[in-house]
């Protein structure tokens, strides 16, 4: 199979000279330019074509083979013309675009479309176009084939023809290249064939359906993995930098490779030196010579160019940049790190780094010890991700004393580019990884992490620890809590156990590492200390889960009675997870009671966490111990104290709560006219390209497209005009001033309800009118009484789409009491945001309120997210105040603004950040 398609003829589209000078003094549209990575996960540059790449196209065209040249362009074509190297690479960037993909200054395929022109037939006379129909072609170096280049090139060529205002591709093969089909079949799209004599052709809607985006996410998996796969499972490390002056980190690292027992050939690069610690040593990477897989870059800041062209003749896949020197150090380090980025990705490879402490692998089959770090852990089932470099060798010594055996371990210094979603991918498919530890400092691509987080949690618990302020997405910094209480709310959302330091992030590890999720919150305490047992039972408690009177067997119980106390609590079909407390006399030996305990658990199916003598981490007394000596499942967690054990245990039920629930689908509620409201925001958007906000009037006449009724309301200037709308809506109703400071504020004076009477709403006006200084005056039906809660939609850059939820009033404003979900809700979704907030118990009756109908609600924000799905020129609904009540949920006023679509790079093609 070749990646080659045919659509156009070498000698098609002429264009006039003046038309090329125009076109070649237009720079092409620069977010088109993109990095992105092959299947084998190594990194690929793709942009639009220019006229200088005249020579690089001739060259890469005379190194196709016959075969290729002859599929893509149906006959031998073995030079190209001059007339054809012109046309090729001088486009428009509209109706004729075209792509090169390059690696260092090579183009290794070449991809384009060329709009047909409206009515136009196909080549074959077998079809007409509207104008919005394309021809589309690529073609791959035979050497690049089969690291699937075609479908990125397609993915590309699709979205810049979507912002073009194309919609349909059409593509011509000959018929011997039939395995073409397979792949816009792959890709997801639904691909219409006719033929005739030797020609297929295709013919296919670009439209991003929800079949194109799963494939696309797969492939986009499937890649990102493979590119972590290039660094931590090499099959040989080149070290360069390496030196023999051990106070020099190239000596560290080169120590550290050795001392590991790396199974694959280390290579130091000295130019000063022909061996370092006794290994032969080489100039430079391309003296090797043998493959090199990955290399660890240890050289100043100003070094790094000549490395990294050295690197792309070798054909390094992956680089760790331990250097410091870069974005750490102030502007000048960031122009220099995105300036490393871009040539490391041009050459091909992923980088980890700058400022990176460096990659760890303890698979015996790799025992890859890229890091400064002297000392490791032992080898377990939980990978660690670390953005910090400095904070990493403590946070890898505190997972040593804890016994946490780890899997793998990355340090990515600055994450100039491989970050931690890219480690998640690779640990989603990675079978020697049960468990996820991630320390951010801050999101890359925030969006995406919660897509992915989100489906992996599904698979493997995640724990997060955030450091400070600067894990919030800039977007999302307001210099309030309700920044964190965001992030808290979507990774909840996504299934992600958050917690707050370092110590709290290996509670939960040894927990979820070495025992059993609990199937619920009932929790049993034994011990033999009363006091230590009442902490353990108020802490779980207070943390959401059940515990009764604790079970104390007495400071003088022997191992036996202790054990069978404990194998009585696990037996119990009331308890599902079982807390452990053993403080025992100086006079006791320990070890039997420490071998009582593991016999007991030794098999359970319920988690048992202990603070056996206070002790922190897998104690080796109650260490079930594997073939390499390490603790393995089944092993006891201590804590310090009962508080920091049930903590890590109402953590884990939280997230065996989440993981319980189906993952449902997004439902959609019927009754919805979603092709009037697109009409009425295109009308608008047109009028206003720059955005606005809506009138009320047509507020009320988009949200009426989603069911959404707002209360009857009119706009008046006069007494008369007031009492007429009040006659002809019907008595009672509310009387409001229209300033946007007098809005749901009747502590103000603003808003006059229950009127009734001709004279009363005359009087209403007369007041509202003079306290606002303005005639616009509001008169509107009163709608049901009831509990008044506020929904809001406000796109983020950082997130999407995020819908909040709170009940109205100046109180939960001041105390942030708001639950947020990103768009789109589930049904599950959108019954937990109506019950997160705390004061949601308000709406189920509290005390002497009367319940409110929480399904009104439920259907309410599920509508509301409808309309963020269908409208992207949605920037900010708020629909305040929503009135619950025992019969629905009313809308008495909402705002809604709309502006330009924004550019959400996660949905489009595929790219790395």
């Amino acid at each position: 199979m070749t990646d080659s398609i045919d659509s156009s003829r070498p000698a098609s589209g002429e264009l006039t000279s003046k038309d090329r000078e125009r076109l070649q003094a237009e720079n092409f549209p620069k977010h088109w330019a993109a990095d992105v990575l092959a299947s084998d996960g190594r990194a690929v540059r793709l942009r639009p074509i220019v006229p200088s790449d005249a020579d690089a196209l001739v060259d890469f065209h005379s190194k196709l083979s016959e075969r290729t040249r002859y599929l893509r362009y149906f006959g031998p074509y073995p030079t190209m013309p001059q007339r054809d190297v012109l046309n090729f690479t001088t486009v428009d960037h509209s109706s004729r675009v075209a792509f090169v993909a390059t690696l260092g200054d090579e183009i290794i395929a070449v991809g384009r479309y060329e709009r047909l022109p409206a009515d136009a037939a196909g080549q074959n006379g077998n079809a007409s176009h509207d104008g919005n129909s394309a021809e589309v072609a690529f073609v791959v170096a035979d050497a690049h084939q089969g690291r699937g280049l075609g479908p990125i090139l397609l993915e590309h060529l699709a979205g810049a023809a979507a912002e073009n205002g194309v919609t349909r591709f059409i593509a011509e093969v000959l018929a011997e290249n039939r395995n073409m089909v397979t792949v816009f079949r792959q890709a997801g799209y639904q691909v219409s064939r006719s033929y005739d004599g030797g020609v297929l052709s295709l013919d296919f809607d670009i439209d991003p359906t929800d079949a194109l985006v799963t494939v696309r996410n797969s492939r986009e998996r499937a890649a990102e993995a493979r590119s972590v796969r290039n660094v931590l499972r090499p099959r040989s490390v080149a070290v360069i930098g390496a030196s023999t002056d051990p106070a020099k980190v190239g000596n560290a690292v080169l120590t550290n490779l050795l001392r590991a027992s790396f199974t694959g050939p280390v290579y130091p690069v000295n130019a000063e030196h022909t061996s370092v610690r006794g290994v032969r040593a080489y100039a430079t990477v391309s003296d090797i010579p043998d493959e090199v897989d990955l290399a660890i870059a240890a050289v100043p800041a100003e070094a790094i160019d000549a490395v990294l062209d050295d690197c792309l003749a070798k054909g390094v896949r992956a680089l760790v940049v331990v250097s410091s020197g870069f974005g750490e150090t102030g502007e000048d380090g960031r122009s220099n790190e995105r300036r490393l980025v871009h040539a490391a990705r041009a050459h091909g490879m992923r980088l980890v780094g700058p400022n990176a402490l460096g990659v760890a692998n303890l698979d015996p089959e790799i025992s890859l010890n890229a890091t400064l770090a002297t000392e490791l852990p032992g080898r377990g089932r939980v990978g660690f991700f670390c953005q910090s470099g400095a904070l990493g060798i403590a946070i890898l010594a505190q997972a040593s004393k804890r016994r946490l055996g780890l899997s793998t371990f990355v340090s990515a210094g600055n994450r100039a580019d491989l970050s931690g979603n890219d480690l998640l991918q690779y640990w989603d498919q990675d079978e020697s990884t049960e468990v996820v530890l991630l320390y951010l400092e801050s999101f890359g691509n925030a969006r995406k992490f919660w897509r992915i987080a989100r489906r992996v949690a599904r698979n493997k618990p995640i724990v997060a620890v955030k450091s400070g302020r600067g894990a919030v997405p800039p977007a999302l910094a307001t210099g309030t809590d309700i920044d964190d209480s965001i992030v808290r709310a979507l990774f909840e959302q996504a299934g992600v156990i958050q917690v707050e330091s370092i110590s709290e992030l290996f509670d939960c590890a040894i927990l979820l590492g070495y025992q059993p999720l609990p199937a619920g919150p009932r929790v049993a305490v034994v011990g033999n200390s009363t006091a230590l047992g009442v902490l353990a039972a108020d802490g779980a408690n207070a943390r959401g889960l059940r515990s009764g009177a604790p079970v104390d067997v007495g400071a003088a119980a022997s191992p036996s009675e202790f054990a069978g106390a404990i194998s009585v609590a696990l037996a119990s079909a009331d308890v599902d997870a079982v807390v452990a407390v053993f403080v025992p006399p100086v006079t006791l030996k320990v070890e039997a009671y420490a071998q009582a305990l593991v016999d007991v658990v030794r098999g359970a199916t319920k988690p048992i966490v202990t603070t056996f003598l206070a002790a922190e981490g897998i104690p080796e007394v109650l260490a079930n111990l594997g073939d390499d000596g390490s603790p393995a499942r089944g092993s006891v967690p201590s804590y310090p104290d009962p508080d920091r054990a049930v903590n890590a245990l109402a953590k884990a039920w939280r997230y065996a709560a989440w993981l319980s629930g189906p993952p449902d689908n997004v439902v959609r509620p019927a009754d919805i006219d979603t092709a009037r409201a697109r009409s009425l925001v295109a009308g608008w958007h047109a009028a206003s390209p720059n955005g606005r906000w809506l009138s009320d009037f047509e507020t009320a006449q988009l949200l009426e497209c989603y069911g959404l009724p707002v209360a009857a309301f009119r706009g008046v200037t006069s007494e008369k005009e007031a009492v007429d709308a009040a006659e002809e809506l019907g008595y009672p109703v509310a009387v409001k001033a229209m300033g946007e400071q007098w809005r749901h504020r009747p502590d103000l004076g603003g808003v006059r309800l229950d009127v009734v009477g001709g004279d009363a709403v005359a009087r209403a006006y007369r007041d509202l009118s003079a306290v606002s200084g303005a005639p616009l005056v509001q008169v509107q039906k009163m709608a049901t009484k009831g509990i008044g809660c506020v929904i809001r939609v406000q796109d983020d850059v950082s997130f999407g789409s995020l819908i909040s939820f709170g009940l109205s009033g100046i109180i939960s404003d001041l105390l942030g009491d708001r639950a947020f979900r990103v768009l789109p809700l589930t049904e599950q979704e959108a019954v937990s945001l109506i019950d997160a907030p705390k004061a949601a118990p308000l709406l189920s009756g509290y005390r002497t309120a009367e319940p409110v109908n929480k399904n009104a609600l439920v259907d309410f924000v599920q509508r509301v997210s409808a309309i963020s799905e269908d409208l992207p020129e949605l920037r900010e609904l708020v629909c305040d105040p929503v009135l619950a009540s025992s019969s629905g949920a009313a809308i008495t006023d909402a705002k809604m603004r709309i502006g330009a679509v924004p550019t959400k790079i996660d949905l489009g093609p595929r790219r790395l950040r």
